[in-house]
């Protein structure tokens, strides 16, 4: 967690302060893919006023070994500090864990647009449905999922080169039609 002890911008509506302060995260890129934001990406979680006033920033890792997040955490300090939005705690949360279903259309857009498939379907799970908690159903055995399709020509006849790709949430496939390599955004 990280914590600043800055004096609060002059701003008392709290409100407009976290509508600035979601705004000012937007525009905080992921240090692995910097064409998406971490609320793009589903990693920016929440934005809330604290009972001391302070405000608290919820991130969630891709998964929980992921070696950006000090690096993310970072880099929101970074921008709240120079926005003047202190003070402010940066909590990292774990569970509910993160999965691709919190990936913006616009996050899969720009994936595709940089060379990396997004993730194809959806996990399931329940963020955004408004109908408060709901199980999920745990899969020992993963269910098949179509090959991604090329992000450069739009291809469906890929392979798997390999399980991991530039990083552990990424796996590496090769269209055998322009026989470009691409990394895929595994679905989780």
């Amino acid at each position: 967690m990280t914590t600043s002890t800055a004096p609060l911008a002059a701003d008392t509506d709290t409100d407009a302060t976290l509508e600035r302060a979601w705004a000012v995260l937007e525009a905080v890129p992921d240090p692995e893919i910097p064409v998406v934001s971490i609320r793009e990406l589903g990693i920016l979680r929440d934005v809330r006023r604290a009972d001391d006033g302070a405000l608290e920033v919820v991130i969630t890792p891709t998964y929980s070994g992921c070696p950006a997040m000090s690096q993310i955490a970072e880099d929101v300090a970074h921008a709240l500090d120079v926005a003047g939005l202190a003070p402010y705690r940066i909590a990292t949360v774990l569970a509910p864990a993160w999965t691709t279903d919190w990936m913006t259309a616009e996050a899969r857009d720009k994936l595709r647009a940089y060379g990396i498939a997004p993730p194809t379907g959806n996990c399931g799970s329940a963020a955004g449905s408004g109908s408060g908690p709901q199980e999920k159903v745990l899969r020992f055995v993963p269910r098949a999922l179509p090959a991604p399709s090329c992000p450069r020509c739009g291809s469906a006849h890929t392979e798997r080169l390999a399980q991991f790709g530039s990083t552990a949430c990424k796996a590496l496939y090769r269209c055998l039609d322009c026989r470009e390599p691409f990394d895929y955004f595994k679905p989780y």
